[in-house]
C-alpha cells in the first residue's frame, strides 16, 4: 500500500517543484564553484534547499528532512561567512544533492524516503563544524572522521578527507562514470585515487532499486505545464467553433427548406471560410500546449558538463543560449540521451586538456556552447566547443582500420563524409576502453534517436579551432510537412526536411557509372533510384521526376511520376499493423487516405536500391 495514501496529489505537486528547485540548485553550484564568495547564489542554494524541506515536512518525509536540514546549516555557515567554499567542500556537497535526488525517487515510487547513509550525515555535521575543512578552506583532519570505518571519509596521508572513500560507502560501490550518475569524481589538477574496496555490508537498497526508479519515473513523465493564458484561447475558440457550428446548422435547414437564394449561399459561404480559420487557429493553440522551454531540459547538463570535466582534470565551461525555445514535449525526453553523448563528447574528445591548450597558446579554460533557437519551421540544436577539431584523413583511416568501410569507399569520401563516419556504430578513435568513452556506442545513439524524431544532425570542423554539431529538428512530431508524389494514380508523401530540390529526369542524361545509374546534377555524381523499386511496384515506365534527397549518410535522387503539391500532414501512427517503410498515415483533404514513407528505413533494407543498376523497363 501506498505511504501517501491520500496524498497523492500533494505529492505530485511536491516532486515537479521540487525536481525543479534541485536542477536549479545543481546549475548554481556549478556557478559557485566559479565565484565561491558570491552571496547571492549562496542564500539562492539556502532558500532551495529551505523549499524543499519545508515540503518534505509536510510529507512527513522524515529522512529527507534530516539530509535537507544538515545541508542547508552548511550552507548557512557559508553565507554567514563563518565557512569558506573549498573544493573538498564541494565534493560533499554534490554527493548530498544526489542523495536528495535519489530520495525524490523512493518518493516518485509513492514510498517513504530511506535514511541517507550515516557516513554523509557524520561528515555533513563535521563540515559544519568546521571539522574536517578548515576555516581557510584548507584540509584539516577530523575526529568525526578519524573514529569513522574505513568505508567513510577518513583522512588519506596528505590529511585531505578520502572523498572517494565517502562516495563509496554513499553508494555501495566504486565511484561510476559521472555522466550517469553525477557523483562525486576527483578534482581538477590531481590523479583520480583506485576506486574504494566496497563495504562488507550489502549495498544500500536505495541504490539497488536506482535504475528501476529512474525507469518507472521516465515511464510516469505523463504530465505537461500548460500556460493558463493557452488553454484560455483554446476555450474561446472552442466557443467561437460552436457558434459558427450552429450559424451552419441554421444555414442547412434553410437551404433544405428551399432558401438558395445568393445571400443565404454567401452567408454559407462565409460561415465555412469562418470555420476554416478558426479550425486552423484551434490546431495551433492545441499544438502549442505541447510545446515546453528546452531550458527545463537543458538544466542539467552543466552539472555533467562539471562533474566529467573534474574526472578528466580539465577546465571546462558549459554556455547555454536559447533556453526559451520551445520544442514539442514528446522530443524533450527523446533528447535528453543525445545532448548528453555529445556534451559528453565534446568534454572527452573535443576539448584538450590545461597543458595542451598552453602549448596550442589557447586559454586555459575550454568553452563548449549548446544553443538552441527556431528557424522557420525547423529547430536547430547546437553543440559547439573550441577544442582540436577532427581530421578527416585520419578518421577516414581509423574506420579503414576497424572494418567500417574499405580502402576504396574512402578514397571517395570528402570532409564532410568523412566526419559523419564518427556516427557508424563501433567507431571510435580511443586505443582503450574507460567508464567514460572508447566503445563506440555514444555517437550511433546520437543518430539513432535523432532519426527517431525525423531530425538530421550535421557535423563540421576545422583542425585546431573545433567542432560544431548541428540537429535539424521538426518543431513538431505530430504535424509533419511533407511532399506528395505520384506512382501513377497513388499518392505517397515524403517528408520534407529531406527534400532538397525537384529535378526533371531526362531519360539520356541518366548514366552507368560502375554499373550504377546516376545523374549529374551541378558537377556531382547522384545515384538514381526509382520509387517504385524501393516499393516493390512493377516498372513499366521511366519517372519524369526526381527528388533530391539527403538523409545524413548520403545524396541521392528518387524517381517518382509527377507531384500532388505540399502538405502539413497529421500523423496518425500505426500502432498494430506498420508495413515496412511506412512512419504512418495522413488523410487528405478529399478524404483519401495517404501513406508517409520512412525513406530510412527503407533505404538501409537495401543499399542496391539507392545505387543498384539501371531497371531493365519495356519502352513506351
Amino acid at each position: 500500500m501506498s505511504d501517501f495514501a491520500g496524498m497523492e496529489d500533494l505529492l505530485q505537486d511536491f516532486l515537479q517543484e521540487a525536481n525543479d528547485l534541485l536542477s536549479d540548485v545543481d546549475n548554481k553550484l556549478v556557478d559557485l564553484e566559479k565565484t565561491p564568495d558570491d552571496r547571492s547564489l549562496l542564500n539562492d542554494i539556502f532558500r532551495g534547499f529551505h523549499t524543499i524541506k519545508g515540503g518534505a515536512g509536510f510529507l512527513n518525509a522524515a529522512e529527507l528532512v534530516t539530509l535537507c536540514h544538515r545541508t542547508e546549516t552548511l550552507f548557512d555557515k557559508l553565507r554567514n561567512g563563518e565557512l569558506s567554499l573549498s573544493s573538498e567542500l564541494m565534493d560533499l556537497i554534490m554527493v548530498a544533492t544526489r542523495n536528495v535526488r535519489d530520495m525524490f525517487g523512493d518518493l516518485s515510487a509513492s514510498v517513504m524516503p530511506q535514511a541517507a547513509p550515516p557516513e554523509l550525515i557524520s561528515v555533513l555535521e563535521a563540515a559544519a563544524r568546521g571539522e574536517g575543512v578548515s576555516a581557510t578552506g584548507g584540509a584539516a583532519q577530523s575526529p568525526a572522521a578519524q573514529s569513522a570505518p574505513p568505508a567513510t571519509a577518513t583522512p588519506n596521508n596528505n590529511g585531505d578527507p578520502d572523498w572517494e572513500a565517502l562516495h563509496a560507502a554513499v553508494s555501495g560501490q566504486p565511484a561510476p562514470s559521472p555522466v550517469t550518475t553525477g557523483e562525486v569524481i576527483p578534482r581538477a589538477g590531481t590523479q583520480a585515487k583506485p576506486p574504494a574496496a566496497p563495504p562488507a555490508k550489502p549495498a544500500p537498497p536505495q541504490q539497488q532499486r536506482g535504475a528501476s526508479r529512474r525507469v518507472e519515473e521516465k515511464a510516469r513523465e505523463t504530465t505537461i505545464r500548460v500556460d493558463t493564458a493557452r488553454l484560455d484561447q483554446v476555450l474561446n475558440l472552442s466557443g467561437e467553433i460552436g457558434l459558427t457550428k450552429n450559424r451552419l446548422t441554421s444555414l442547412r435547414a434553410d437551404i433544405l427548406a428551399g432558401k438558395n437564394d445568393s445571400e443565404t449561399l454567401h452567408a454559407l459561404d462565409q460561415a465555412v471560410s469562418q470555420l476554416d480559420l478558426m479550425v486552423s487557429d484551434l490546431q495551433n493553440a492545441v499544438m502549442k500546449t505541447r510545446m515546453q522551454p528546452i531550458g527545463r531540459l537543458f538544466q542539467k547538463y552543466p552539472r555533467i558538463a562539471r562533474d566529467l570535466a573534474r574526472q578528466l582534470g580539465k577546465d571546462v565551461e558549459l554556455v547555454l543560449a536559447g533556453e526559451e525555445t520551445e520544442v514539442d514535449k514528446t522530443m524533450i525526453e527523446d533528447l535528453s540521451d543525445p545532448l548528453v553523448h555529445l556534451i559528453r563528447n565534446a568534454v572527452d574528445h573535443g576539448v584538450e586538456s590545461p597543458a595542451e591548450r598552453a602549448a596550442a597558446g589557447k586559454s586555459a579554460k575550454s568553452l563548449v556552447r549548446l544553443e538552441a533557437r527556431q528557424e522557420g519551421d525547423h529547430i536547430m540544436l547546437i553543440v559547439a566547443d573550441d577544442g582540436k577539431g577532427m581530421n578527416a584523413e585520419r578518421l577516414r583511416a581509423k574506420a579503414v582500420e576497424r572494418g567500417l568501410i574499405t580502402e576504396e569507399e574512402a578514397n571517395t569520401l570528402d570532409d564532410r563524409q568523412s566526419f559523419n563516419l564518427i556516427l557508424l556504430p563501433g567507431f571510435s578513435t580511443k586505443t582503450e576502453i574507460s567508464d567514460v568513452s572508447g566503445r563506440g556506442v555514444g555517437m550511433d545513439v546520437v543518430k539513432t534517436n535523432i532519426q527517431k524524431l525525423n531530425g538530421s544532425i550535421e557535423i563540421r570542423s576545422e583542425p585546431g579551432k573545433g567542432s560544431v554539431f548541428l540537429i535539424s529538428l521538426p518543431l513538431t512530431l505530430a504535424i509533419l510537412p511533407v511532399l506528395l508524389v505520384l506512382l501513377e494514380d497513388q499518392p505517397f508523401a515524403l517528408p520534407l526536411s529531406l527534400v532538397r530540390e525537384i529535378l526533371p529526369i531526362e531519360r539520356d542524361k541518366i548514366q552507368e557509372v560502375g554499373g550504377k545509374s546516376t545523374l549529374v546534377v551541378r558537377g556531382e555524381i547522384l545515384p538514381l533510384t526509382w520509387l517504385s523499386s524501393l516499393l516493390g511496384w512493377p516498372q513499366n515506365r521511366y519517372p519524369e521526376y526526381g527528388v533530391l534527397m539527403q538523409t545524413t549518410e548520403r545524396s541521392f535522387i528518387l524517381g517518382v511520376d509527377s507531384f500532388a503539391g505540399r502538405d502539413d500532414a497529421v500523423i496518425k501512427s500505426l500502432e498494430d499493423f506498420r508495413p515496412h517503410g511506412v512512419a504512418g498515415v495522413t488523410t487528405l483533404s478529399n478524404g483519401q487516405i495517404v501513406l508517409i514513407l520512412d525513406m530510412k528505413e527503407l533505404l538501409s533494407d537495401d543499399h542496391q536500391h539507392v545505387e543498384g543498376r539501371l531497371p531493365a523497363l519495356e519502352s513506351n
